[in-house]
């Protein structure tokens, strides 16, 4: 994939290692045969749980491709917009890195090790943009700079997104991943199925805009509000998530 990059502030990473990782969990068993198979083939043993957090991971690494690569992670929708309206910056954002990352894991052509970094790239993507702050309004860095305290603990909004409401669990990323999992029922599969991102980025942007705290000293009250929406919303994403890979891999319809 190649995209056009420029230096950008870097977000706090979408969803926490938690997170991401339940979302992979859930997904996997919603796998067809189909798309298992073609995981495997790319990843090999390493599971979509631990593949999920290897973007963020990378983004560490010193050379350019990875210092560049914040902007994938997130997009961009102002207020009263929808993704249809918004031109990606030159940069790209998480749904042109998407469409990229899905060519090079359809190109069998390609080194097995660039379609590893594209499928795990878009096992992170997925759940990315099934976190309401990483459809950005474009003021303040997807809640990065909206300063709140979460127990008492300074940080930001984003962040209490990203891995404080699912700490607050407790619990482990398989844990949380088996009871929403089983929460999840056949007539939610047939309600959540889409493969489309406008349509995963319009939910997101929908409860952005809901979940501002009015009161920045966020507790008890807080999390009673929000935890059903982000159980949710790591429930879809494991959905979306395998409807997205059991389209990739499926066979190519035979012309009659």
């Amino acid at each position: 994939m190649t995209l056009v990059l420029s230096a950008l502030p870097s977000p706090a990473l979408a969803w926490g290692k938690t997170g991401h990782r339940v979302v992979g969990a859930i997904a996997d068993p919603l796998l067809t045969p189909a798309a298992r198979a073609g995981v495997r083939g790319i990843l090999g043993v390493e599971t979509m749980a631990e593949a999920s957090n290897w973007p963020d991971f990378m983004r560490s690494a010193p050379d350019d491709y990875w210092q560049h690569s914040t902007p994938w992670h997130y997009v961009t929708v102002p207020p009263g917009k929808t993704y249809a309206q918004v031109t990606p910056p030159p940069e790209g954002d998480a749904v042109t890195a998407l469409r990229g990352f899905t060519a090079t894991v359809k190109d069998r052509s390609k080194p097995l090790a660039e379609r590893q970094a594209a499928l795990r790239f878009i096992i992170h993507i997925i759940g990315d943009l099934h976190q309401p702050l990483h459809a950005g309004k474009g003021d303040d860095k997807g809640g990065n700079e909206v300063a709140v305290t979460f127990f008492g603990k300074p940080t930001n909004l984003h962040s209490v997104w990203d891995s404080g409401l699912i700490d607050d669990e407790q619990l482990s990323y398989s844990e949380l991943a088996a009871w929403l999992g089983a929460r999840i029922t056949p007539a939610d599969r047939r309600a959540w199925a889409s493969i489309d991102p406008t349509v995963w980025i319009a939910e997101s942007t929908a409860l952005r805009d809901q979940i501002y705290p009015r009161d920045p000293a966020l507790s008890y009250a807080y999390v009673y509000q929000n935890k059903a929406r982000v159980e949710q919303r790591l429930e879809m994403g494991g959905v979306r998530l395998a409807d997205y890979l059991n389209a990739l891999f499926a066979a190519p319809r035979k012309r009659r």
